[in-house]
């Protein structure tokens, strides 16, 4: 296995554990739980962010631009309409 997909895996996973964290804090029942959930999110998200750095850098994993006019296009399309 080459270190692009193990990377790409692991980012993936982090990206779940994300998931379940944000989750966790939106349906949790007492402060001290929603509290203990969000700090885990914001390290979770902290490390996901480092990985996708890393990733970037090597040209594993770029973000590709968009026109300005593509997402106000995107963005009336999806807006309610009066």
């Amino acid at each position: 296995m080459d270190d692009k997909t193990i990377m790409t895996t692991i980012l993936s996973n982090f990206k779940g554990a994300c998931d379940l964290m944000m989750h966790g804090s939106i349906e949790s029942t007492t402060p001290n739980v929603r509290s203990t959930f969000k700090t885990v999110l914001n390290d979770t998200l902290d490390v996901q962010s480092q990985i996708y750095s890393k990733m970037n850098e090597k040209g594993w994993y770029q973000m590709q631009s968009v026109e300005q006019q593509k997402i106000d296009q995107t963005r009336q399309k999806f807006s309610p309409q009066m």
